[in-house]
Protein backbone atom coordinates (compact mmCIF):
# COMPACT_ATOMS: atom_id res chain seq x y z
CA UNK A 1 0.00 0.00 0.00
CA UNK A 2 2.73 2.47 0.94
CA UNK A 3 4.54 1.76 -2.30
CA UNK A 4 1.36 2.36 -4.30
CA UNK A 5 0.76 5.67 -2.50
CA UNK A 6 4.35 6.76 -3.12
CA UNK A 7 4.12 5.86 -6.82
CA UNK A 8 0.82 7.67 -7.22
CA UNK A 9 2.08 10.82 -5.48
CA UNK A 10 5.60 10.59 -6.97
CA UNK A 11 7.14 10.63 -3.49
CA UNK A 12 10.13 8.79 -2.04
CA UNK A 13 9.28 5.29 -0.82
CA UNK A 14 10.99 4.17 2.39
CA UNK A 15 10.74 0.54 3.45
CA UNK A 16 11.41 0.08 7.17
CA UNK A 17 12.20 -3.61 6.75
CA UNK A 18 14.91 -2.77 4.21
CA UNK A 19 16.53 -0.43 6.76
CA UNK A 20 16.08 -2.93 9.60
CA UNK A 21 17.22 -6.26 8.21
CA UNK A 22 20.74 -7.26 7.30
CA UNK A 23 22.05 -10.56 5.90
CA UNK A 24 21.15 -13.70 7.85
CA UNK A 25 18.17 -11.95 9.49
CA UNK A 26 20.43 -9.78 11.61
CA UNK A 27 18.74 -6.63 12.89
CA UNK A 28 20.35 -3.26 12.37
CA UNK A 29 21.37 -1.99 15.84
CA UNK A 30 18.79 0.46 17.26
CA UNK A 31 21.11 3.47 17.28
CA UNK A 32 22.13 2.89 13.67
CA UNK A 33 18.53 2.21 12.62
CA UNK A 34 17.49 5.47 14.22
CA UNK A 35 20.15 7.31 12.20
CA UNK A 36 18.98 5.62 8.98
CA UNK A 37 15.34 6.47 9.67
CA UNK A 38 16.28 10.00 10.64
CA UNK A 39 18.13 10.53 7.35
CA UNK A 40 15.40 8.86 5.28
CA UNK A 41 12.58 10.96 6.74
CA UNK A 42 14.26 14.35 6.54
CA UNK A 43 12.74 16.84 4.17
CA UNK A 44 9.50 16.89 2.30
CA UNK A 45 7.78 14.16 0.40
CA UNK A 46 8.16 10.60 1.60
CA UNK A 47 5.98 7.57 2.29
CA UNK A 48 7.13 5.10 4.90
CA UNK A 49 6.15 1.45 4.76
CA UNK A 50 6.08 -0.03 8.25
CA UNK A 51 5.48 1.13 11.76
CA UNK A 52 8.23 0.27 14.17
CA UNK A 53 7.10 1.50 17.58
CA UNK A 54 10.65 2.35 18.66
CA UNK A 55 10.84 4.85 15.76
CA UNK A 56 7.37 6.32 16.28
CA UNK A 57 8.58 9.40 18.15
CA UNK A 58 10.78 10.29 15.20
CA UNK A 59 8.59 9.27 12.27
CA UNK A 60 5.17 10.33 13.51
CA UNK A 61 6.37 13.78 14.51
CA UNK A 62 7.59 14.33 10.92
CA UNK A 63 4.64 12.71 9.18
CA UNK A 64 1.45 14.50 8.23
CA UNK A 65 -0.75 11.46 7.53
CA UNK A 66 -1.07 7.95 8.94
CA UNK A 67 -2.89 5.32 6.87
CA UNK A 68 -4.05 2.54 9.17
CA UNK A 69 -5.09 -0.69 7.49
CA UNK A 70 -7.29 -1.87 10.35
CA UNK A 71 -8.35 -5.15 8.76
CA UNK A 72 -9.86 -8.11 10.59
CA UNK A 73 -7.57 -10.65 12.20
CA UNK A 74 -8.55 -13.47 9.79
CA UNK A 75 -7.75 -11.23 6.82
CA UNK A 76 -4.40 -10.04 8.22
CA UNK A 77 -3.31 -13.48 9.36
CA UNK A 78 -4.52 -15.15 6.17
CA UNK A 79 -2.62 -12.71 3.96
CA UNK A 80 0.50 -13.10 6.08
CA UNK A 81 0.22 -16.89 6.00
CA UNK A 82 -0.13 -17.04 2.21
CA UNK A 83 2.64 -14.48 1.68
CA UNK A 84 4.93 -16.50 3.94
CA UNK A 85 4.13 -19.77 2.17
CA UNK A 86 4.76 -18.11 -1.22
CA UNK A 87 8.08 -16.71 -0.06
CA UNK A 88 9.19 -20.05 1.40
CA UNK A 89 8.25 -21.96 -1.76
CA UNK A 90 9.68 -19.45 -4.26
CA UNK A 91 12.72 -18.67 -2.09
CA UNK A 92 12.06 -14.99 -2.77
CA UNK A 93 15.01 -12.83 -1.82
CA UNK A 94 14.12 -10.14 0.69
CA UNK A 95 16.23 -7.46 2.35
CA UNK A 96 19.94 -8.10 2.67
CA UNK A 97 19.59 -11.37 0.79
CA UNK A 98 17.37 -12.88 3.49
CA UNK A 99 14.88 -15.59 2.59
CA UNK A 100 12.04 -16.91 4.67
CA UNK A 101 12.57 -20.50 5.77
CA UNK A 102 9.91 -23.06 6.56
CA UNK A 103 11.06 -23.96 10.07
CA UNK A 104 11.69 -20.36 11.13
CA UNK A 105 8.40 -19.19 9.65
CA UNK A 106 6.25 -21.84 11.28
CA UNK A 107 8.04 -23.36 14.25
CA UNK A 108 10.33 -20.84 15.88
CA UNK A 109 10.07 -17.98 18.36
CA UNK A 110 11.14 -15.72 15.46
CA UNK A 111 8.12 -16.67 13.35
CA UNK A 112 6.42 -13.76 11.61
CA UNK A 113 3.13 -15.61 12.19
CA UNK A 114 3.79 -15.76 15.93
CA UNK A 115 4.67 -12.05 15.86
CA UNK A 116 1.29 -11.35 14.26
CA UNK A 117 -0.49 -13.36 16.96
CA UNK A 118 1.40 -11.47 19.67
CA UNK A 119 0.96 -7.94 18.30
CA UNK A 120 -2.33 -7.76 16.40
CA UNK A 121 -4.65 -7.21 19.37
CA UNK A 122 -2.22 -4.93 21.17
CA UNK A 123 -2.07 -2.63 18.15
CA UNK A 124 -5.89 -2.65 17.93
CA UNK A 125 -5.99 -1.29 21.49
CA UNK A 126 -2.96 0.98 21.20
CA UNK A 127 -3.72 2.95 18.03
CA UNK A 128 -7.00 4.55 19.14
CA UNK A 129 -5.22 5.72 22.30
CA UNK A 130 -2.41 7.20 20.21
CA UNK A 131 -4.89 9.01 17.96
CA UNK A 132 -5.86 11.36 20.78
CA UNK A 133 -2.40 12.15 22.15
CA UNK A 134 -1.52 15.85 21.83
CA UNK A 135 1.87 15.21 20.23
CA UNK A 136 0.09 13.52 17.33
CA UNK A 137 -2.69 16.10 16.93
CA UNK A 138 -1.07 17.32 13.69
CA UNK A 139 -1.59 13.94 12.01
CA UNK A 140 -4.41 13.18 9.64
CA UNK A 141 -5.55 9.63 10.36
CA UNK A 142 -7.03 7.58 7.55
CA UNK A 143 -8.39 4.28 8.81
CA UNK A 144 -9.57 1.49 6.53
CA UNK A 145 -11.30 -1.64 7.73
CA UNK A 146 -11.72 -3.34 4.37
CA UNK A 147 -9.47 -3.66 1.32
CA UNK A 148 -12.23 -2.45 -1.01
CA UNK A 149 -12.33 0.87 0.84
CA UNK A 150 -8.55 1.09 0.67
CA UNK A 151 -8.55 0.46 -3.09
CA UNK A 152 -11.28 3.01 -3.73
CA UNK A 153 -9.39 5.61 -1.72
CA UNK A 154 -6.12 4.88 -3.49
CA UNK A 155 -7.66 5.28 -6.92
CA UNK A 156 -9.27 8.54 -5.79
CA UNK A 157 -5.88 10.13 -5.07
CA UNK A 158 -5.01 12.37 -8.04
CA UNK A 159 -1.76 11.26 -9.63
CA UNK A 160 0.94 13.82 -9.21
CA UNK A 161 3.17 14.82 -12.09
CA UNK A 162 6.89 14.23 -11.83
CA UNK A 163 8.69 16.86 -9.77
Amino acid sequence: MAKAIAERLKLRYIEMDRLSWRPNWTMTPDDELRQLVDAATRGEGWVLDGNYSQMRDLVWLRANTIVWLDYSFPRVFGRLLWRTIRRVVTREELWGGCRERFFTSFFSRNSILLWCLQTYWRRKREYPELLVRPEYAHLQWIRFRHPCDTSMWLTSIPERRER
